[in-house]
């Protein structure tokens, strides 16, 4: 036995077949809900991984998933994996032009979709030529394109529950597409095994990896079921992907919603009695801390035992509020990415006074981004990591070699984010070298300003940009939603606030107002709408 995923989740399966695996709640929507058994969800994995086969798809070849959450997402990457596929998330709010550039970046052969993306797919097809087996998951609508097409559910039922596969590698692949909001989305290739000791923790987030891929199966089963994960952003970020199988690597419980409602997301906590929930940064949290105030007062959270976000930072201000309520969580800000998996954890001191300050694993480091050699102390440079990384970007030989290197006889990733290290071994991260800020030779990495902004009581969420300046070469901007009923700020209050904060260069000098950030469906932020918003507003 190798460290493949399908092979992993297989012994799970066999130690604890009759333990629940899977709930999918669909809010808002018609309520309805499915619960899988791991044996349930291992046979109806089986099915779509032989219709795959039946197909006539071949093992390396690549499946994309058009879907919003979901079993059918779930139950079709592990179908993948089973039948040796590599699942290929797509982003479900793409339109026909960015569908048709990553269905031919891709290589894609096959492709799920929930009906609802009907029009879009059959929009795409014709310039997808590679394209060539399609399952439409529900029925679509009235006015939809006819387009030729199995219905998954037909194709589950007619297909084979058990097993019977050929055999697997740890050099499988999965790919995570990432990116869309700087440029166009790029392919992560990950081997599976590597992916399950950057990405999944080698079957335990606790810092206790197996040395040997049968002893997941073996803590499984000499363990017990009571813990409940709920990945609350979309599958297709890929983090609630991997959330979902830390928790079937656990043998325990994951709970899923079709899309994002805060209050069905308290709901759901109370009822299912959820011991984790997964989230990104303020945009989701708020939320949360607005419904307990209002019409979800008095939810019962007893159950919780951790909130934690990766992809974006969860606010001092907007932890506090929450740790009010709910006072005997954990919050837990992760840092990580699609190229590297798990980086670290930030410290109980991280906040404004000090920064983004984290607890790394002894892979990650600070690198001159020009001759990857670890940075002094206090020194500016960029995270990489080591170790178990990925094998590059797909179909883009430029941008893999651009972002992975070779020294000491590793191979290593070089992140985006910019950061220092301390003597202590402690990384503060300064933001992505992307959206950096130069002001008249000051650099002001945008993340930290928003933190300040969004400590004001005012401001229910915020980005911040450069614009051009003929004077300083940019000045910093500040694109603010303000709070529902609160009244309307102008620069010189925003200003005022942030001088407590921020050093003078720092603070925004221009004020855009706006009825709602953008960001993606998970909630990271959309830095290129608001550069061109700020800029807009000239």
């Amino acid at each position: 036995m190798e460290y493949n995923l399908a092979d992993l989740f297989e012994s799970v399966v066999d130690a604890v077949p009759d333990r629940e695996a899977l709930v999918y709640i669909d809010h808002p929507g018609t309520g309805a809900e499915r619960r899988l058994t791991y044996a349930e969800l291992d046979a109806a994995a089986n099915r779509i991984a032989h219709h795959l086969i039946d197909a006539g798809l071949k093992p390396g070849e690549q499946l994309g998933l058009h879907l919003y959450n979901g079993t059918e997402y779930l139950q079709t990457v592990l179908a993948c994996l089973k039948a040796r596929l590599v699942p290929v998330n797509v982003n479900y709010r793409y339109v026909e032009e960015e569908l048709v550039y990553l269905y031919r970046d891709a290589d894609l052969a096959a492709l799920v979709f929930d009906a609802e993306f009907t029009e879009r797919v059959a929009a795409a097809l014709p310039r997808t030529e590679k394209l060539r087996h399609l399952l439409r998951v529900g029925p679509p609508p009235g006015d939809a394109p006819p387009l030729n097409c199995v219905e998954f559910a037909a194709a589950e039922a007619a297909a084979s529950p058990e097993r019977g596969f050929a055999e697997r590698s740890a050099d499988d692949l999965f790919i995570i597409y990432t990116g869309g909001t700087t440029g166009m989305p790029k392919g992560v290739m990950w081997r599976q095994e590597d992916l399950f000791f950057a990405g999944l923790f080698g079957g335990d987030p606790t810092g206790n990896p197996v040395k040997r891929p049968e002893e997941l199966a073996e803590r499984v089963a000499a363990g017990g079921a009571g813990l409940t994960f709920f990945p609350t952003p979309p599958l297709m970020h890929g983090t609630s992907t991997l959330t979902s199988f830390i928790a079937f690597h656990y043998g325990q419980r994951v709970v899923i919603h079709r899309k994002y409602v805060p209050e069905e997301v308290l709901r759901t906590i109370e009822k299912e009695k959820v011991s984790s929930v997964s989230l990104v940064g303020d945009a989701m949290l708020r939320p949360l801390v607005d419904a307990l105030h209002g019409p979800l007062k008095g939810t019962d959270l007893s159950s919780l035992f951790s909130v934690s976000s990766s992809g974006a930072i969860m606010s001092d201000t907007v932890r506090a509020q929450f740790q009010e309520l709910v006072p005997n969580v954990l919050l837990l800000n992760n840092f990580g990415s699609s190229e590297s998996g798990s980086n670290g954890r930030a410290t109980d001191d991280s906040g404004p006074e000090k920064g983004f300050r984290l607890e790394v694993n002894e892979r990650t480091k600070v690198v001159d981004p020009a001759t990857y050699a670890p940075v002094g102390i206090g020194e500016i440079g960029r995270l990489a990591q080591c170790g178990h990384v990925p094998l590059g970007y797909y179909n883009d030989p430029k941008k893999t070699d651009e972002t992975f290197f070779q020294r000491d006889g590793q191979r290593w990733v070089l992140l985006g984010d910019m950061a220092t290290v301390d003597e202590d071994g402690i990384v503060t991260v300064l933001g992505r070298g992307s959206q950096c800020i130069n002001t008249g030779g000051e650099k002001v990495y945008p993340e930290e300003v928003e933190q300040a902004l969004k400590s004001h009581p005012d401001v229910y969420d915020a980005l911040v940009a450069g614009v051009p300046d003929p004077t300083w070469g940019n000045r910093v901007a500040a694109v603010v939603q303000v709070r529902e009923g609160a009244a309307a700020l102008d620069l010189a209050a925003v200003q005022e606030h942030c001088r407590t904060r921020l050093a003078g260069y720092k603070i925004p000098r221009k004020l855009v107002l706006t009825d709602r950030i953008r960001r993606s469906p998970s909630g990271k932020a959309d830095y290129r709408w608001a550069k061109e918003t700020a800029a807009r507003e000239e």
